[in-house]
């Protein structure tokens, strides 16, 4: 669920003017899937400029703040979103840690870096949504090191219909700052798109993997 609608749309106009969300319906992007996407996501990149970096962290922070009390950690997806958790840590002066795709080959063979006891309670950001599977990947890893995942905060989701299923089946709650649905007008109101390529757009979400580019 999004945070709040002034807030996904603060979140998408930030996202497109620092081109950390770009969306080229005609020439799309290719997906490691094999997907032909018309979108390309790499929040990455608001770590670069001070003042979405600065809204996006304290956004998800007053919201940590306001759902939790302080007896928690915060844990960053590798590597999208260990910046942006960090961030958020600081802001809320609470501990940090960050979970890999998987254990380490070599040293101490850890997959979560950093001070994480049985038992503790943990708070996991995310940059971005496409499947949920990485995400809940990280999930499953601090579940298996036994801590108790109260929920997670992402940037952006693309809002598939198979990530909010994986969500909902390990009992995830998932809140995002913005979501594909709302950023579409956004970037039409700001003469990204024209609105043929929005309902283009439209019709990619619904079917990735037979959707056609837009020739118009």
């Amino acid at each position: 669920m999004i945070i709040n609608q002034n807030i996904a749309q603060q979140t998408a106009e930030f996202l497109l003017q620092i081109n950390a969300i770009k969306l080229n319906p005609k020439n799309p992007f290719k997906w490691a899937s094999g997907w032909r996407s018309p979108i390309y996501c790499d929040n990455r990149v608001a770590l670069s400029y001070p003042v979405v970096r600065t809204f996006l962290s304290k956004t998800i922070a007053q919201e940590i703040k306001d759902q939790f009390d302080n007896n928690i950690i915060i844990a960053g997806v590798a590597t999208g979103a260990i910046g942006m958790g960090m961030l958020v840590a600081q802001e809320l002066n609470l501990p940090f840690i960050y979970v890999r795709t998987e254990a380490k080959k070599h040293g101490r063979q850890n997959q979560i870096e950093g001070a994480l006891e049985a038992g503790e309670k943990v708070v996991v950001i995310e940059d971005l949504i496409s499947t949920g599977m990485s995400s809940l990947n990280a999930v499953d890893a601090l579940h298996k090191a036994g801590a108790q995942v109260l929920s997670m905060y992402a940037l952006f989701t693309y809002g598939f219909e198979k990530a909010e299923k994986a969500f909902d089946k390990a009992g995830v709650t998932l809140h995002t700052l913005c979501n594909y649905d709302l950023l579409l007008p956004v970037a039409l109101e700001a003469n990204k798109i024209s609105q043929l390529e929005s309902e283009n757009l439209k019709t990619w979400r619904k079917d990735p993997a037979n959707w056609e580019p837009s020739k118009d």
